[in-house]
């Protein structure tokens, strides 16, 4: 018998002084059964760093035809392709022909910095790409943050974020890449 999605429910308060963009969102997220806590929670990362009214998460692990967050535009086109990890080339490749901009949000101590060694080189020929590096001990900090239903406050400014809970605060700087 497969194992079924754990849902998460997330009220997140964005207020993005960098894009100047002020809103409240109520989410939903399904974690996989082989997704981490730190995994999802940089999902909601990505999506309080992007978020618009029609930016989505998608089916994420469970679907290779689709972003972990996207945006479509009114005709139907992905508009903005979020990747969390670190995805094959093919996959990128992919995505920067279907997308007008992708952004990828590495993680990982060791195989970050190992993945993008080996992708940097072929990743330059993407004006759309955008490749940025999440700290460890700022996504395991991340992580704690993970229950059934929350109640988040992200703060973007000058590229950081802070992300509340009513018990803790995290602060997030992603390492631009590319």
């Amino acid at each position: 018998m497969a194992l079924k999605a754990t849902i998460f429910k997330a009220r997140l308060q964005v207020a993005d002084m960098d894009r100047d963009y002020y809103a409240e969102h109520s989410l939903t997220l399904a974690r996989h059964p082989s997704e981490t806590d730190e995994r999802m929670m940089i999902r909601l990362l990505a999506f309080a760093l992007n978020a618009s009214e029609t930016l989505e998460f998608t089916r994420g692990l469970s679907s290779d035809d689709e972003a972990d967050v996207w945006q479509h535009n009114l005709s139907g086109e992905i508009e903005t392709w979020i990747e969390v990890g670190v995805p094959a080339e093919e996959r990128v490749r992919k995505a920067c022909g279907r997308a007008g901009k992708v952004m990828i949000y590495a993680y990982g101590q060791r195989t970050a910095p190992v993945w993008w060694q080996k992708m940097e080189a072929a990743t330059m020929r993407f004006d759309n790409l955008q490749v940025f590096f999440l700290p460890p001990e700022q996504c395991t900090a991340l992580a704690c943050l993970a229950e059934r239903s929350m109640e988040l406050t992200a703060t973007i400014q000058d590229g950081q974020l802070w992300l509340a809970s009513d018990t803790q605060t995290v602060e997030i700087q992603p390492q631009r890449w590319k």
